[in-house]
């Protein structure tokens, strides 16, 4: 197995080389001793429990100044600021999805190089991060398109799981649940 020690160290040296998200997310990795690792993973990087990050071991194969890999460390950055139960969800996602993008777009001017990928991130954009639901079920479509069949932004609530909570006590599906059952008991006694 090679040490990649180096190739990580210049990837925290050239993030904060380019726009201010890329040196607000180079000095928050620095501030909070947030350690950068590689680890075989079915998507391109992620965030620990721990407050680490993990950048899936193909990047280190390219130069420590590409693009993607630099928005991967500023997305998963982006999910630590949030905490955990604001990143697994719709909302974290779409947050981290829309600060990865806009940070490639200060750097490079485009999206993506893949067919059709463009479309996507320009309409993923474009989404109001204000807590809509109909927004946030689109981000889901989108994100999904975007990132294959493997991706499993379908297990995470739209919003953050105590917010969902509520949400679901006020509006839908809970509340009837919970009258169902009491009205049940009711006529059973």
């Amino acid at each position: 197995m090679t040490d990649h020690s180096a190739w990580l160290a210049q990837l925290l040296v050239n993030l904060d080389r380019y726009d201010p998200e890329g040196q607000a997310t180079a000095r928050f990795l620095a501030e909070h001793h947030v350690k950068l690792s590689l680890h075989d993973q079915p998507t391109g990087a992620r965030w620990t429990m721990g407050g680490n990050i993990q950048l899936h071991p193909s990047y280190a194969d390219g130069p420590s100044d590409a693009t993607y890999p630099l928005s991967l460390i500023v997305h998963e950055a982006r999910h630590l600021k949030q905490g955990f139960i604001t990143a697994l969800s719709v909302y974290g996602e779409l947050e981290a999805w829309q600060v990865q993008f806009a940070f490639i777009t200060s750097v490079t001017v485009h999206f993506h190089e893949q067919p059709g990928s463009a479309q996507i991130i320009e309409e993923l954009m474009s989404l109001p991060l204000t807590g809509d639901r109909t927004a946030l079920r689109r981000a889901r479509s989108l994100m999904k398109a975007y990132a294959g069949r493997h991706y499993r932004i379908g297990l995470l609530p739209l919003y953050p799981l105590h917010k969902e909570l509520v949400f679901r006590l006020t509006h839908g599906n809970m509340v009837n649940t919970i009258e169902k059952q009491r009205v049940s008991t009711i006529k059973i006694r």
